[in-house]
């Protein structure tokens, strides 16, 4: 009996995700293939491994203090002595991969950032303890100067001073990004029935959060072309002049597409920031340390852009929950709250009465900490500390790469995984040197016309109106893919992560591809005598 697979057509991704996972899965003694989802299989090993020793130098240092009273207690862990303690715990592990990285980190810190080696190994070491609250609540002192400068190093290289920007730790990119669209709203900033252009393609919940309710804001797609290696035209960024649109976001690079944006239209937008200076731009780079050469729109408007970065996908971290905002110091965001109307003015004075005497000087970073946790809270705001050390350590790792090893090898693995799918598909993968390559669109037209011409092709695309081929694939083969119409793409095409599964398996997602579209064919083919 046959399956009415077009009423699935109006789910989102996610939740059609649920729905075909349970078709990929119905049947027995057959193996599936879950390419929907973005959670990476591989991981970043010695900085874990280092957090974990560095634990047990933690307790060490906690059972110096209280210990007489109880063999299970510890207690306030002491700054004197504690570099030459550490040297000492050093050498009793030396061998261990993880000691020397926590070694190197160390003489990294001091030796190359001139930061005081007492103080970092005090803060890490009661970090990873988690025994006080996080202080300063926006994110630990020295933790702030090393994941800033890792994040900068990546998303902009030189072009703006390491010193420059302000950082808030949050649990991830996506709490980044709803700490924000609160906060704009709390303040005063975005009202219902307000612009927010958002660059297309894009990851489906960036779509629905601004639709929510209670933000009620209009969605102005600006819409990467494919034909122009999915970057965005010249017409759709024109969009960005309208002073109706108070904000800009995008994902950089694409989420699916996996394309950096290229230099020219980096420039664009900096252009028209130029002419606009209030308009808001919010980006998120997480996929930007997979690419070669990387800027984000914070290396050429940083005043009017809010950085977000996350570690999940870089180093196999989704679990971990770590990201950060960033903000130039002297940003247009803090300019725009001191331009308020003074009845506004007057109600943020009341809602952040509470945390200074002054709270119209309040920068709208802190609003962000503040407002994270309904203001009242505020002093128990931040990341947890054990987080944060992580983080630290995942920074130090890679900063200290200075050969670019893992970056290297995480590239390479990406891209054996797309050769395999794309050989055994019998489609050429296209080649683009913006491109990252985390994600695949495997568009339904193009790879319809490489294989049996424009004829089929413009059959297919028939077909694909029914809702009815993803369908067919987690049904017949047991493998999900999503479909690229929920993230925005104005063409049909099904996303594959290129990240969790492994290669064997990504050739016989495209053997399984190619031998559904050899039946397509041969239906075509009876449809025409």
């Amino acid at each position: 009996m046959s399956i009415d697979y077009s009423k699935y057509r109006n789910l989102s991704p996610f939740e059609l995700k649920d729905q075909l996972i349970s078709l990929a899965s119905s049947k027995a003694n057959r193996v599936m293939l879950n390419a929907g989802r973005g959670n990476p299989n591989f991981l970043a090993t010695l900085p874990r491994a280092a957090f974990f020793l560095l634990g047990q130098f933690a307790l060490a240092e906690a059972r110096l203090s209280l210990s007489y009273l109880s063999p299970g207690l510890g207690g306030t862990v002491r700054v004197e002595g504690i570099e030459g303690r550490f040297d000492r715990f050093i050498m009793d592990n030396h061998g261990k991969e993880e000691a020397d990285l926590l070694s190197h980190a160390l003489s990294y810190v001091r030796d190359q950032m001139g930061l005081p080696a007492d103080n970092f190994l005090l803060e890490m070491v009661e970090g990873v303890l988690g025994c006080y609250y996080p202080t300063p609540p926006r994110m630990l002192t020295l933790s702030e100067k090393i994941v800033g400068q890792y994040v900068l190093r990546e998303m902009v290289g030189g072009e703006v001073p390491l010193d420059s920007t302000d950082f808030f730790a949050t649990e991830g990119g996506t709490a980044a990004m709803a700490y924000v669209f609160n906060s704009f709203k709390q303040n005063d900033l975005i009202h219902k029935g307000d612009e927010v252009a958002i660059g297309m393609p894009v990851f489906s919940p960036y779509i629905e959060i601004p639709q929510l309710e209670e933000y009620g804001l209009e969605v102005v797609p600006v819409q990467a072309d494919p034909t122009l290696d999915w970057q965005y035209p010249e017409s759709e960024l024109e969009k960005l002049r309208d002073p109706a649109v108070k904000i800009f976001f995008c994902v950089n690079p694409s989420n699916p597409p996996s394309v950096k944006m290229n230099d020219a239209s980096l420039e664009k937008i900096a252009a028209i920031v130029k002419d606009r200076p209030d308009l808001m731009i919010l980006t998120d780079d997480v996929y930007g340390t997979f690419a070669d050469g990387f800027r984000s729109l914070y290396a050429v408007c940083p005043r009017n852009t809010i950085l977000v970065y996350s570690f999940s996908k870089y180093f196999g971290a989704t679990g971990w929950r770590l990201g950060v905002i960033g903000m130039h110091k002297d940003n247009r965001i803090d300019g725009q709250l001191a331009q308020l109307p003074a009845s506004a003015k007057t109600a943020l004075e009341k809602r952040y009465s509470s945390l200074t005497t002054d709270a119209n000087s309040l920068k709208f970073i802190d609003r962000l900490v503040a407002d994270s946790r309904a203001v009242a809270l505020n002093h128990t705001a931040g990341l947890s500390t054990p987080q944060q050390v992580q983080m630290v350590l995942f920074s130090l790792y890679a900063l200290m790469d200075q050969e670019g090893r893992y970056k290297a090898t995480l590239k390479s693995v990406i891209r054996r995984r797309e050769a395999a799918l794309y050989r055994e598909l019998g489609v050429k993968p296209s080649e683009d040197a913006n491109a990252v390559d985390y994600y695949t669109l495997i568009d339904l037209e193009d790879t319809s016309r490489a294989l049996h011409g424009d004829e089929f092709a413009k059959w297919m695309l028939e077909r694909a109106s029914s809702g009815e081929i993803l369908f067919r694939i987690a049904d017949e083969t047991g493998i999900v893919l999503l479909p690229g119409a929920g993230f925005g793409a104005t063409r049909p095409a099904a996303r594959a992560s290129l990240a969790n599964l492994n290669e064997f398996q990504y050739a016989a997602i495209g053997r399984s591809l190619r031998k559904m579209v050899e039946e397509y064919h041969d239906q075509f083919v009876k449809s025409k005598g």
